[in-house]
């Protein structure tokens, strides 16, 4: 496999950071909104303090240092300072529960922490653990120790260790090698317990190089940060290639609510943003389709094919303008596109692509291309140097297992011998997903093996594509099928803004209300059953009152609520 990057010396992020500084030394790299970024020779000045701080405090080659904040330039700084060295970087999502936290500090054996202010509480009463050193993640500066007792006793010992070697070789630095461990990612996972996936440095860089090939980047681009940094699609996509290409990033200092969004894209106008499906979804539900809904003249119109695709095109214009006027490249992935939200994007030609991946794979297995062809549903065609199967493929449907080879395939799971002899084969990773690949390399997922149910004649229905299905409705926030006494349900999430405004008033108490969205459920449920296969269809819709429980990446945890 080649890539266009020959003044690199080697796949480590290093290497990828000592060429950017190079080329862009004077280029805005990372900044908040509303701020002006700081440029790549002072991001990388920071670095250098930060790595002062780490390795006189004792901080040296393969420890691990856990990383927990919300998004910020610093978050990028203390990325970069730990695996310029060859620290192994621990990067936890902020809606872990403290439990969680604290059993990723003793698990991962972390030396040191980086944390902002705001989550400094999860990481306080986190006994047993290795932890010497913490550093405030908003001003880079040491923390005074926690609750732990032993703390200054073995800071000082620690650091009366290394103090000798540190200055004796104060010339010398320590550079990573392509396959030496640069991260591990705790995964939060929809069926269970998180696992410590281990990415080599190798792992990330060659998938960060490999986005060359589906669109180009260029060092004038601007991206607005909305995803955790600690989920491996932005941190990969969001921060690596940026940094690779030159661009400059922006972060928002509030949680992206409707508002808080708009304006930060009002100031930023970015040319590139980085999203997953229910971002584009929601805004295609409230912004876009009211529009096509409203007027029963305009719904009508819209039924005939060459009006409808001019007033996507329409639509499509408004919403380049809602996303600043500048945007170029929309990249979504993390979970499944809704089919008609595709199809709009397609017909009002939308700049954007999907992509998909597993954090195991560093994250990015296959994804679209801007600018060519794509196929509705599909996730697009493998990335450069990645190799993809199918598994056990039926010999009717071409469906199976989806398998990949990959220099971005992980290491494997952290302290887990078993569970990575379970996802990897001869050096291949079963991805635990199924799918088919057409003639032309386009990558169609079918959805999760362990959520697949077995119809009473031995059909394979995929509970996702259903819900994507049933979750077209502008009155659906979220929906989970699965089955019950050999029969399928559906548990639905209702927008209930959407459903006061229909039924003018809605309280669960009340049996008129109550009645009204019984009713209007059923309806529901028999325009969807008109729409999937016979042995898909669904004999219940539930109300689903409370939100779904979700993993810090938006997914449902589907096994809370199997029976």
């Amino acid at each position: 496999m080649t890539y266009p990057y020959n003044n690199l010396e080697n796949f480590t992020l290093h290497a990828l950071l000592e060429r950017s500084i190079k080329l862009y030394k004077d280029e805005p790299s990372f900044g908040m909104v509303g701020e002006k970024a700081m440029n790549y020779g002072e991001f990388m000045q920071k670095i250098d303090k930060t790595i002062d701080i780490l390795r006189k405090n004792g901080i040296s080659n393969g420890d691990k240092v856990v990383l927990l904040g919300e998004n910020m330039p610093n978050w990028s700084v203390a990325y970069f300072a730990v695996t310029y060295f060859g620290g192994v970087i621990v990067p936890i999502l902020v809606d872990f529960h403290q439990s969680e936290v604290h059993h990723i500090i003793r698990h991962s054996e972390a030396k040191a922490v980086f944390v902002s202010d705001k989550y400094i509480s999860a990481i306080q009463e986190c006994d047993n653990s290795e932890v010497e050193l913490v550093i405030k993640l908003d001003n880079l500066l040491i923390v005074e120790p926690l609750t732990n007792k032993d703390y200054i006793s073995r800071l000082k010992q620690r650091t009366k260790e290394f103090t000798q070697q540190i200055y004796k070789s104060s010339n010398e630095f320590t550079k990573p090698e392509e396959d030496d461990l640069c991260a591990i990612i705790y995964t939060s996972g929809t069926t269970g317990h998180s696992k410590g996936v281990m990415l080599s440095h190798k792992n990330l860089v060659t998938n960060a190089m490999s986005m060359h090939t589906k669109a180009k980047i260029l060092k004038s681009d601007v991206l607005l940060s909305i995803l955790p940094l600690a989920h491996t699609l932005e941190c990969t996509v969001g921060l690596i290639v940026p940094v690779l290409h030159g661009c400059s990033v922006y972060y928002i200092d509030k949680a992206p609510t409707p508002s808080v969004l708009i304006k930060s894209l009002e100031i930023v106008k970015p040319t590139i943003m980085i999203s997953v499906p229910l971002i584009i979804e929601k805004i295609y539900k409230n912004k876009i389709l009211p529009n096509f809904t409203s007027s029963c003249i305009v719904k009508n119109l819209c039924k005939a094919s060459f009006i409808r695709k001019k007033l996507n095109k329409i639509a499509g214009k408004k919403l380049i303008k809602f996303f600043g006027g500048r945007i170029r490249l929309f990249a979504i992935g993390g979970a499944p596109l809704s089919p008609s939200v595709e199809k709009f994007l397609i017909e009002a030609e939308f700049p954007y692509v999907v992509g998909y991946g597993l954090t195991e794979t560093s994250p990015m297995l296959a994804a679209s291309a801007l600018g060519k062809a794509t196929k509705l549903k599909s996730t697009g065609t493998a990335m450069a140097g990645v190799e993809l199967k199918i598994k056990d493929k039926d010999p009717k449907s071409g469906e199976g297992e989806i398998v990949a080879l990959s220099p971005s395939v992980m290491m494997g799971y952290y302290k887990d011998k078993e569970k990575t002899k379970e996802i990897m084969e001869n050096g291949w990773i079963l991805t635990g997903d199924l799918g088919y690949i057409d003639k032309d390399g386009f990558l169609f997922i079918s959805g999760r093996s362990k959520n697949v149910i077995i119809g009473s004649s031995g059909e394979n229905i995929y509970p996702e594509q259903i819900e994507a299905v049933i979750n077209q409705n502008e009155a659906v926030l979220d929906s989970l099928v699965m089955e019950k006494n050999s029969q399928l349900v559906a548990k639905i999430h209702l927008d209930y803004d959407f459903i006061d405004k229909k039924f003018k008033t809605y309280n669960s108490s009340d049996t008129k209300a109550a009645d009204d969205i019984t009713k209007f459920l059923e309806e529901m449920r028999i325009d969807v059953n008109a729409q999937v296969s016979s042995f898909s269809r669904i004999i219940k819709f539930i109300e689903q009152r409370d939100p779904f429980v979700k993993t810090p990446t938006k997914k449902i945890k589907r096994y809370i609520y199997e029976d």
